[in-house]
């Protein structure tokens, strides 16, 4: 588990686990759970349909972790903006000074997900790649 990423966003999840539900669980298998499905997953989910308040903290728990990681590799703090509504339609957004790094629209967050963990490795650190590129090219300005 070498991507910063995945660090940060396990360090998350297991800060919501009060009781020790998931102790027993590898990290891998805990974040299978929460954001991985597969396209057979996705047909029993209905397109139209309300999200409920444990997905919006597992959506929200994916940028607070792009923000903590993107903190450790600059020292600048970040601040993570989410609103969404119940039927799913939001927004999510990572500010790190004056600067949006990291901008995602959701009109089906009950579906958001990822097909396998690989992907989801792949998509954290891409998402961190493009924040640390966006401050980078704007941090003069700012």
């Amino acid at each position: 588990m070498g991507s910063l990423f995945i660090k940060t966003l396990i360090g998350q999840v297991r800060a919501m686990d009060q009781f020790g539900v998931w102790t027993n669980k590898s990290d891998e298998e805990l974040l299978k759970e929460k954001y991985v499905k597969s396209k057979e997953d996705l047909k029993n989910i209905p397109v139209i349909a309300d999200i409920d308040e444990m997905q919006i903290k597992d959506i929200r728990l994916i940028f607070q972790a792009l923000a903590l990681a993107f903190e450790m590799k600059t020292e600048i703090m970040c601040s993570v903006i989410m609103e969404m509504s119940h039927e799913g339609f939001g927004r999510a957004v990572v500010i790190a000074d004056k600067i949006v790094i990291a901008n995602k629209f959701f009109k089906d967050a009950h579906r958001y997900s990822f097909r396998s963990y690989e992907e989801l490795v792949t998509s954290g650190e891409k998402m961190l790649e493009d924040a640390m590129a966006i401050y980078d090219q704007y941090k003069q300005v700012a």
